[in-house]
């Protein structure tokens, strides 16, 4: 990504993690749709209500593997291969080890973490269930995310998208066969996903055994290095707090909506697997502009740094401001497809009717949050998502439902709280002026 034209590079880049990360949200997506319509209301509010618990605990660790992706994307961009390669297997070692941890704490904490947040007894013991069963595959969904860190920050975002194609149809077929063929339950779902999810970990870990180049993985030199262990938490860090408080956030979010009743959840439940597509061009180019920014910067090259960086905005900005206007038009047959009931589809098209218009002020905010990240910055994406996404969206629910005891209320805390992080961005962004020379 050093060479070339600039919008070639990262479009050609982007689309791969795009269509990637549109075949991962067919996991949940299908979930949802073979467990609504074939379970019910109930267990579609069950399998809906984990998404902001799930991302508690994994997006914490799949954002220090944010942090490794920027260190390798330095080093390659430097072709320090030494560095490259001990940055890599230092990566897969962490992963292994993050896989037991995230496989721990979530088949322990689950129902815990579910009981206060307020889960109602009708949906209560589906969300277990569904929990504890996903978190049986922690070390899948960790180590899928290092490989396809490592392939990413490389600058390769097509073998990811080969594996995620392979494990989407896979979960379909496991999901039909688990839940509306076998019975399994919400259950099924869950076990559809793990395998999914491991068969993917498996195919990328293969292939960068087999690669032809300096970041391939030699199994006997897969071990931590402290150094690079502290370099790469250094970096990681930051987003992996980021992550978690964004996520943390959004279970008190969840838990406001959990008080409105199941309707409400299955409702709210399915528009936010149809966010999961809106939210695609805006992850896409945030990855996209991490890992240009993070290459161009090792081979110091900084204007081409400022152009890709004006560049990955605007189209992150306004593709997901097309999705947006698209979600908002058809939001009432898109809900359809989860369930059929009218209380539910209301209830879903009345959260895309508060939020989804919004979709360009996350976008801006996830790009240069990106760009940040790239250019070493971690610290002020986690400041500045911890100050808006989670004090100030946490405060503003606790006082305002309070208030005004109206769904709606809840709703609105996710365009504000956008708002605010976008301001802030922009303000931090013009005002340095050497942010990327800084970093070197």
């Amino acid at each position: 990504m050093t060479e070339g034209k600039i919008s070639k590079s990262l479009i050609f880049f982007a689309v791969p993690i795009f269509l990637g990360n549109l075949f991962q949200q067919l996991y949940n997506v299908v979930d949802s749709l073979v467990v609504g319509n074939v379970l019910g209301k109930e267990a579609l509010a069950a399998v809906s209500s984990t998404g902001s618990l799930i991302f508690l605990i994994v997006g914490f660790i799949n954002g220090i593997f944010v942090g490794a992706g920027v260190t390798i994307a330095r080093y390659y961009g430097a072709n320090n291969k030494e560095k490259l390669s001990l940055a890599v297997h230092t990566t897969i070692a962490f992963g292994f080890i993050a896989g037991i941890i995230v496989t721990l704490l979530g088949v322990g904490f689950s129902p815990l973490l579910l009981k206060l947040m307020g889960t109602p007894s009708d949906v209560y013991a589906g969300a277990v269930t569904y929990l504890r069963i996903y978190f049986l595959g922690g070390i899948g969904i960790v180590m899928y995310n290092a490989c396809m860190g490592i392939f990413q920050a490389i600058g390769d975002s097509k073998h990811p998208l080969y594996y995620l194609i392979v494990a989407a149809i896979t979960n379909i077929i496991l999901d039909i066969l688990f839940v509306a063929v076998l019975d399994f339950g919400v259950g099924g779902a869950a076990i559809a996903t793990i395998i999914s999810q491991f068969l993917s970990a498996i195919l990328g870990f293969v292939k960068l055994t087999r690669v032809d180049g300096d970041y391939k993985v030699n199994i006997r030199q897969i071990r931590i290095n402290i150094d690079m262990l502290i370099q790469l938490l250094k970096m990681g860090l930051p987003t992996g707090v980021q992550n978690s408080v964004i996520a943390f956030a959004n279970v008190i979010v969840q838990s406001n909506i959990n008080a409105f009743g199941s309707i409400a959840m299955a409702g709210s439940g399915a528009y936010t697997k149809l966010e999961g597509f809106g939210f695609l061009p805006i992850t896409s180019f945030s990855v996209a502009l991490t890992t240009f920014i993070g290459q161009n910067i090792g081979a110091k090259k900084f204007d081409r740094v400022k152009k890709g960086a004006r560049f990955g905005v605007i189209a992150g900005v306004t593709l997901a401001e097309i999705i947006g206007i698209l979600i908002w038009i058809f939001a009432p047959s898109l809900i359809r497809f989860f369930n059929s009931q009218p209380e539910v589809i209301a209830q879903g098209v009345l959260r895309a009717r508060v939020i989804c218009l919004f979709y360009f002020l996350l976008a801006f905010s996830h790009c240069l949050s990106g760009i940040l990240r790239g250019a070493g910055k971690t610290n002020i994406p986690m400041i500045v998502m911890l100050l808006s996404w989670c004090l100030l969206r946490i405060s503003y629910i606790t006082i305002m439902v309070k208030v005004i005891p109206d769904i709606r209320v809840v709703y609105w805390a996710y365009p504000l709280t956008w708002s605010v992080s976008s301001l802030a961005f922009y303000i931090y962004y013009k005002k340095s002026k050497h942010i990327f020379e800084e970093v070197i």
